[in-house]
């Protein structure tokens, strides 16, 4: 039994209320466990120099940790003047993650802008910043397509993430702080809804790991995407009837 009563292959109780902000065009407060995150979407009319003229959009994600997230104050990026190397990689991962669901030549020259600020951490903030911006991105494309009309919807696939890792000799799903800062060995799976890959993030943080345990790592990770990609489903409802009609899709009809 866990330090939160969990068992090994259990995920942390998700909560998610959508529309949480007023300006947003899609905006979520996730709660995962005792860590919270607040995801938006916002969308201009404009891309990056790169992508003028290309009749492609481009999506792009923003992490932040405010400073009472965490047990001891974190010092806010802007007074450092940089952000953070964590944050940076974060950032990243996020946009990579829903980049890989969203087809960016269906909504044209438009910059997609997900930010993500964890109100409070407790484990696996990246994870949850990745459920609650793909459920506030679908929110933020249907209100979009009420005067944009898509005739191919953009949005492909459903995303999930979670945390998996080696503590002592046990494997965990979905880890709490408490489990991350003792882990062995920690690894952070990003999939879609046909099982297919976006990334994995994998570390040996006290002792190298073998195949045999990536593989069960692995397998316990699948099972916890597939559960959070239910969560995702159910909470959708009738707003996720049009992910994934567009695959095989090529070009721009609008």
């Amino acid at each position: 039994m866990r330090i939160d009563g969990r068992q090994k292959n259990e995920l942390r109780k998700i909560h998610i209320i959508r529309s949480f902000t007023k300006y947003a065009l899609g905006s979520v407060f996730i709660e995962q466990g005792d860590t919270k995150v607040v995801c938006t979407v916002m969308i201009e009319d404009k891309v990056p120099p790169f992508l003028k003229g290309s009749q492609e959009g481009w999506l792009t994600a923003e992490y932040n940790m405010l400073p009472s997230s965490t047990i001891m104050r974190k010092q806010r990026d802007i007074s450092k003047g940089k952000i953070d190397g964590r944050s940076t990689e974060i950032q990243r991962l996020i946009g990579r993650a829903l980049r890989s669901v969203i087809d960016l030549k269906v909504i044209g020259e438009k910059t997609i802008w997900i930010d993500c600020d964890v109100i409070q951490a407790d484990g696996g903030t990246r994870c949850a910043s990745i459920i609650g911006s793909f459920i506030a991105l679908v929110d933020a494309i249907n209100n979009l397509d009420h005067t944009n009309h898509f005739e191919v919807y953009p949005v492909k696939n459903f995303v999930s993430a979670v945390s998996v890792g080696i503590v002592g000799n046990q494997i965990y799903l979905d880890l709490n702080y408490y489990e991350d800062s003792k882990a062995n060995v920690d690894m952070n799976i990003v999939m879609t809804d046909d099982d297919s890959i976006i990334e994995i993030q994998g570390t040996g943080e006290e002792r190298p790991f073998t195949i045999l345990e990536k593989d069960r790592l692995f397998e316990l990770a699948l099972e916890g995407t597939k559960d959070i990609i239910l969560l995702e489903r159910d909470l959708l409802g009738k707003d996720a009837i049009r992910i994934g009609e567009n695959k095989g899709y090529i070009g721009n009809k609008q």
